[in-house]
């Protein structure tokens, strides 16, 4: 039987919405702070030469570049002042999540509370500003030795195209963290979700133009179509997979009333490392690509026999692909979860696990349990990551049906989606509460 929550939740419709005033002023704000995001990206690098720029970046989008181009919304082929986007701080913070775990003085901090939260965001920001500034100051030597694309070369040059990307990539924290604060959902998966979505009409656009041309047949872009409907299902059935391990709590007694045990669930989700292995692989397999396309043919033999072993498509790629999506899916739900803290939680509250005592061995079977389903889940994710490759590799298809584009997208549509209706569930709870005290003073 639901409860009365999810019931609640069943009956929202957009009456509920309509009357939801601050929930509308939240999503306002997130659609403007979005649109400003949008027009930044349009806003070019000084001293850039935009044709030779298109034109180098034709040659090297198959490679790293390509991949930020498309977290960027387009900005990284521009060359915009948020072409950085928002990967910075993004590394900032899975560095600071590894340091936690070797780092005494980190992991006392994450365990301090909201206090100690804060100066771990703090440091996140400073780490940030330092890996911002070594991209920035990467990409401006880079354009300077990939032709004509800098008017001007030297050092004015790469010190104001440092603190444009570093002053854009800041800005872009801060809008992500007003978003998360006032506006809806989290803000700076919002910021690479709009990047992502406002690049799929013009893709679809050149798909279909393709295909008018008879470049493309008919039945392959319908078939790509049907594809990837059928992925984004089976990518939102995923997602939302858990285990459930049954939890109970013995009866007690405070004061003089004696409380019931009651039982609940820990659920633990099936891809608990979510889109960072595919993220994580992506870039160390592009970036000799990248390093090679920018030697331009000047750098070492044996870099341009990796380059040739790694290609996109290639054997050797894809199983290495495959393998560092599993690894990194192992390592970084150890990272994010741990079994021993679960289980002195539930051992603190009075909590166990039917047929399973308290302390060590809970955690272990919670470890075991855990390692159990995240096969299952590096499974997920290296076929959601691995069938784009085919298609762009052995099909010729040119849309980017990216596994890791598609996976942040849903995720992000079904976070945002659970906050609003997490925001239409407490307006009506108030509504409720509003209509009893109006009720119990009419009585009165």
């Amino acid at each position: 039987m639901a409860s009365a929550a999810e019931q609640l939740v069943q009956n929202l419709n957009f009456g509920a919405f309509s009357k939801a005033e601050e929930l509308k002023r939240r999503i306002w704000f997130t659609l403007g702070a979005l649109l400003i995001y949008r027009l930044g990206t349009y806003i070019p690098l000084p001293g850039i030469n935009p044709q030779a720029l298109a034109d180098v970046f034709q040659q090297n989008q198959s490679g790293i570049l390509g991949m930020f181009n498309m977290f960027a919304g387009g900005a990284v082929g521009r060359m915009a002042i948020f072409a950085l986007n928002i990967m910075p701080y993004i590394s900032a913070s899975i560095i600071i999540q590894l340091l936690t775990t070797v780092s005494p003085h980190l992991e006392q901090l994450k365990k301090e509370g909201d206090q100690g939260r804060k100066q771990i965001n703090q440091y996140t920001r400073y780490g940030t500003v330092f890996l911002a500034a070594l991209q920035g100051y990467g990409i401006a030597a880079g354009l300077e030795g990939a032709g004509n694309v800098v008017l001007d070369p030297g050092w004015f040059f790469r010190i104001t195209t440092v603190i444009t990307l570093v002053g854009g990539t800041v800005f872009l924290m801060w809008l992500g963290e007003q978003i998360t604060a006032r506006g809806v959902g989290n803000g700076i998966s919002l910021i690479i979700f709009a990047g992502i979505v406002a690049e799929i009409p013009s893709a679809l656009v050149g798909t279909l133009e393709l295909g008018r041309q008879g470049a493309l047949s008919t039945a392959l872009i319908v078939a790509l179509l049907v594809m990837s409907v059928i992925v984004i299902a089976f990518i939102v059935f995923m997602e939302r997979a858990q285990r459930r391990l049954l939890v109970q709590y013995p009866k007690r007694q405070m004061g003089n009333r004696m409380f019931q045990g009651d039982s609940s669930h820990l659920p633990l989700k099936l891809n608990t490392a979510g889109v960072i292995p595919p993220i994580f692989a992506s870039s160390l397999l592009l970036l000799p690509i990248t390093v090679a396309s920018f030697s331009q043919g000047q750098g070492p033999e044996w870099l341009g026999s990796i380059t040739a072993l790694l290609g996109r498509g290639q054997p050797l790629y894809l199983l290495l692909y495959v393998a560092m999506i599993v690894f990194f899916a192992f390592f970084y739900t150890a990272v994010v979860f741990n079994p021993t803290e679960t289980a002195d939680n539930l051992k603190k509250y009075g909590g166990f696990i039917p047929g399973i005592r308290p302390g060590e061995r809970t955690a272990e079977y919670i470890d075991y349990v855990l390692t159990r389903i995240t096969v299952v889940g590096a499974g997920y994710l290296a076929i959601v990551c691995i069938l784009p490759e085919f298609l762009i590799s052995y099909a010729a298809v040119p849309f980017y049906f990216g596994g890791t584009s598609l996976l942040i997208v849903v995720s992000v549509t079904m976070d945002t989606v659970a906050q609003v209706q997490s925001h239409l569930l407490a307006h009506q709870y108030e509504g409720l509460i509003k209509k009893s005290k109006l009720r119990g003073a009419r009585r009165r």
